[in-house]
């Protein structure tokens, strides 16, 4: 109970506040540090497949980019029902702070896709299950935007962008697992997964585990930044309101 009850103390903003300051500092450091091992490791210290010959090595981006373009969209969701649920601010903050960082990881994970599959497939696009979902989800992320900024009221804003995410979750989960619903599909299978026959080679796993722990840690010191810039701006606007009626 008392560790439930910790938890739910950061959806004080002060509190969140005090804790973000402290702690974002580290996780952006060692993001920047990690992404820098990772890239450097895997772009210069791997050799090139004997398939994909050296564009094999934009995986180092575009896995990365691909797994926080889905998982922003699910941390989104989990903001958002505790918003509607609980109706804690900071929440609904975060998920407008990560709406942003996650189109930036999305467009990555688009372009370097189509760097990649150019020469493996003979073109940039194909209406791939689970290109085309990921697409789709580009457009959720958009909407989702786009709703925030359409709409005054800060509380109603959440709401229905809580409900749009809701709804956008069916193409993050389809993003993440069109592979295994079809088997028809130009798009690999997962490049790490329990099964190790699905794994690539140590040889570039290991950069490649460095590269998404990077891109998470990016994330994470992103929507810090963001919700407490989010945070920030709700406090003036309540601040200039009261001017004004005084």
């Amino acid at each position: 109970m008392s560790t439930r009850r910790s938890l739910w103390e950061y959806a004080n903003p002060r509190k969140f506040m005090g804790l973000s300051g402290a702690i974002l500092p580290w996780v952006a450091v060692s993001g920047g540090v990690l992404l820098v091992i990772g890239l450097i490791w895997g772009f210069f210290f791997t050799p090139a497949d004997y398939r994909q010959g050296a564009t094999v090595k934009i995986i180092y981006l575009h896995v990365p980019s691909a797994l926080m373009a889905i998982n922003a969209w699910f941390m989104m969701l989990v903001a958002s029902l505790i918003w509607l649920i609980r109706r804690h601010h900071v929440s609904a903050l975060a998920a407008k702070a990560a709406a942003p960082v996650g189109v930036a990881m999305t467009i990555i994970a688009l372009v370097t896709g189509a760097i990649w599959g150019q020469p493996m497939w003979g073109t940039w696009w194909v209406w791939d299950p689970r290109l085309t979902s990921f697409l789709i989800l580009f457009l959720f992320y958009l909407g989702y935007i786009a709703l925030w900024s359409a709409i005054e009221n800060d509380d109603t804003a959440a709401d229905l962008a809580s409900i749009l995410c809701i709804v956008g979750s069916v193409f993050a989960m389809l993003s993440r697992y069109a592979v295994n619903f079809w088997n028809q599909g130009l798009h690999q299978g997962a490049s790490l997964s329990l099964d190790k026959e699905e794994n690539v080679a140590d040889i570039f796993y290991h950069p490649l585990l460095v590269s998404m722990v990077a891109f998470g840690l990016i994330f994470l010191a992103l929507v810090l930044l963001r919700t407490r810039t989010e945070i920030r701006a709700r406090q003036l606007r309540a601040y200039l309101a009261r001017e004004r009626m005084q």
